[in-house]
């Protein structure tokens, strides 16, 4: 796909009005306070992933309304902690995989706890944790956008980012692992999970969102027809009147708004071609940022596929110099 959204120099200027709901921080204080402390509710498993240099240990904690959410633990085989930490989120479909898969960040030395996303886990990585909410039988489009979405409080996203926050917390409870010391990443969903969780987690001290969805919804659902976006602008051909109380649901869960509560380095990338992801959204996000020290990572002829090889580099370089502090 050719270039479609914003000149670069616009892009690097780009901050729209997005407003945030005058009880954000309280809605998510209520969220949170709901859920028992992940200290107090996980479970760490050393299981066999036939790896001779990785140890993989299966998770389970609490999440939101007590769902019991999966994860792994994987760490260099025999590693003595305290070791910085990377708790990664997946992209959309995916789920926490299997015991070998994914092992990078452990290879390069740090610890390295997945999270499945609830409900996911049918469409790439394989997942195992279910979304027992009543709101997920609500009439919705095929997918995940639209489930909940006549209410912040009922809507699946408010579960995914409580469960991401829980999951940190659960990662600093494991004896191997620094809590002062944990970076939050992902890819595309990944990404915008991880933008929430470094917003709304005290224990994160850096973020890796990668070509990150969930931002800036609006004009993600006008810009692009793509999917998963595309799930928003389905459903409201459908619910014409419906289109206030979306974007008004929408708002409490866009990383735009959200970005400004983060208080954290971090790295992001972006792809110029990417009509999943549009980039003017990621750039909304990027520049509402609310530590100053960012970096942003073009990749100009790429679409969502982003930087792939060349940017776990980049990643690993910025692990290294922000543990390094």
């Amino acid at each position: 796909m050719a270039l479609f959204d914003l000149p670069l120099d616009d892009l690097r200027r780009y901050q729209p009005d997005v407003t945030a709901p005058a009880d954000l921080s309280e809605f998510w204080t209520v969220t949170m306070d709901a859920i028992p402390a992940a200290a107090d509710t996980v479970e760490f498993v050393l299981v066999d992933n036939s790896l001779a240099l990785i140890d993989t240990w299966d998770v389970t904690f609490t999440g939101f309304g007590g769902t019991r959410v999966k994860g792994w633990l994987k760490a260099p085989a025999g590693a003595e902690g305290p070791l910085p930490a990377v708790v990664e989120f997946v992209g959309y479909g995916g789920g926490r995989g299997l015991s070998h898969q994914s092992t990078l960040y452990a290879q390069a030395g740090y610890a390295h706890f997945i999270m499945d996303t609830r409900g996911q886990g049918a469409g790439g990585t394989a997942g195992d944790t279910p979304d027992d909410h009543p709101s997920a039988g609500q009439n919705s489009v095929s997918g995940r956008m639209t489930q909940g979405i006549m209410n912040p409080h009922d809507y699946y996203y408010r579960r995914v980012y409580a469960d991401a926050v829980r999951a940190v917390d659960a990662a600093a409870a494991h004896p191997l692992v620094d809590p002062r010391r944990i970076v939050v990443a992902g890819i595309s969903q990944g990404g915008g999970i991880a933008i929430a969780a470094a917003a709304l987690s005290p224990l994160v001290s850096g973020a890796l969102p990668d070509v990150p969805f969930l931002q800036h919804f609006r004009r993600a659902a006008t810009i692009t027809d793509a999917m998963p976006y595309g799930e928003i602008g389905a459903y409201l051909r459908r619910f014409r009147h419906r289109e206030e109380a979306v974007f008004e649901t929408l708002s409490y869960f866009d990383g735009t708004a959200l970005a400004a509560l983060a208080r954290v380095p971090a790295l992001f990338s972006v792809a110029l071609m990417d009509a999943t992801c549009p980039p003017s959204t990621v750039f909304a996000t990027f520049n509402a940022w609310g530590h100053e020290e960012k970096q942003m990572r073009v990749y100009t002829y790429n679409g969502h596929e982003g930087g792939q090889e060349f940017h776990e580099i980049e990643r690993l370089r910025w692990l290294a110099d922000h543990f390094a502090l």
